[in-house]
């Protein structure tokens, strides 16, 4: 959505391409800060912020705190801000809080609430969005 293609498809290619390193189950809760190389699942819940690679955020999975990734796939819960280059928001997510991104796909049924930027090639951000966005328009 917001880079050039050809670095969108590099980033997705390196970060589909790689086996999950690191696992956090849902029965663990952390507090303070995690770094992480490779790609790195969290089942449990985390209270600090989060820097690495490719991070996946499963349906049980809980982050208070920031997090800063190459490329970042949500289908739990996040408290705080994101910078990323590509960030997946799935159905049944909720992100509250600043995102920036280069990339952003939203699934109908994720929930981000809070402000979202576009991240440029000199690292600037291009304002986007400022309000509460349910992507499922279709309300039950």
């Amino acid at each position: 959505m917001f880079t050039k293609k050809n670095d969108y498809d590099k980033e997705m290619s390196k970060a589909e391409g790689e086996t999950i390193s690191s696992i956090i189950d849902k029965s663990m809760s952390i507090t303070g800060e995690i770094s992480f190389k490779g790609k790195t699942r969290i089942d449990g819940t985390v209270t600090g912020n989060i820097s690495g690679e490719h991070l996946i955020l499963s349906e049980s999975g809980k982050i208070i705190g920031d997090i800063t990734v190459a490329s970042f796939i949500c289908h739990g819960s996040l408290e705080g801000d994101i910078k990323a280059n590509i960030v997946t928001a799935r159905k049944g997510c909720f992100i509250h809080g600043r995102l920036e991104a280069g990339s952003l796909t939203v699934e109908p049924g994720a929930t981000l609430d809070g402000e979202v930027k576009a991240a440029t090639a000199d690292n600037k951000a291009t304002r986007v969005e400022s309000t509460q966005k349910q992507s499922d328009t279709t309300k039950k």
